[in-house]
């Protein structure tokens, strides 16, 4: 037994220094905080690319384009409109035209005009009505069938905005919707302009037929051709 540890010890004594492991707390520590702070750094720099993906993607949302797109249609009732106004007959929208036609049509009962010029006036002016109140009807008859592909389209962009992915489909998606309005109120003037222009042609109309018979009347009485002479109206 103390052969043993005699031998234990002469190995022991044998043994280098440096072969011997130490353990420092202090180092070991200060090595464990270090090794956290880089880790804490790792995680904080996979946050920021997390984040920086997430912002990519939304990005790309926002730059994402409406697949609804109901311009074609909006444009083509515009059209529709526009281009009932312009099959105005006789007396159009124009200012020019009207100051031109107006004065000669409506205005016009001077003593050069023979009594059959008079009475063809008195009947352009009553077709002039009329087709003025058959465009007031066809008017107001286009803003009515409008009003169904109205509310469809409507529907279909307040669907669209309220499942949009980004700022833009949702930005496309309210001017669409704006011009879906811009159309209603366009139906709307242009009703009332064919209202107003039937309404004030037959009141031009009336004037004029007023002013025409007192300008007949007055011809009548001042005329050559006309001599006062007795009547009986029951024999004697």
């Amino acid at each position: 037994m103390a052969a043993g540890a005699i031998t234990v010890a002469a190995a022991w004594s044998s043994t280098p220094a440096s072969a011997f492991i130490v353990f420092d707390p202090r180092n070991y520590a200060e090595n464990l905080l270090s090794a956290s702070r880089a880790l804490e750094q790792i995680n904080n720099q996979i946050t920021s690319l997390q984040n920086e993906a997430q912002m990519l993607i939304n990005q790309a949302k926002n730059l994402t384009s409406l697949p609804t797109s109901l311009l074609g249609q909006i444009e083509g009732n515009f059209s529709e409109m526009k281009n009932l106004l312009g099959e105005a007959d006789k007396l159009a929208y124009s200012v020019q035209d009207i100051e031109s036609q107006f004065t000669s049509t409506y205005e016009n009962f001077g003593s050069d005009l023979s009594s059959q010029q008079l009475v063809n006036g008195a009947r352009e002016r009553w077709q002039t009505s009329v087709s003025a109140f058959e465009h007031s009807l066809r008017a107001g008859a286009v803003a009515v069938d409008n009003i169904k592909g109205t509310q469809e389209q409507t529907s279909e962009l307040v669907d669209a905005s309220q499942s949009a992915v980004g700022v833009l489909q949702a930005t496309q998606a309210g001017n669409q919707l704006l011009a879906v309005q811009a159309k209603q109120i366009a139906d709307l003037t242009a009703m009332l302009a064919a209202q107003g222009r039937a309404d004030a042609l037959e009141q031009a109309r009336k004037a004029a037929a007023q002013e025409q018979a007192r300008a007949q009347f007055s011809r009548f009485m001042t005329g050559s051709s006309y001599s006062p002479s007795s009547v009986k109206m029951f024999h004697d």
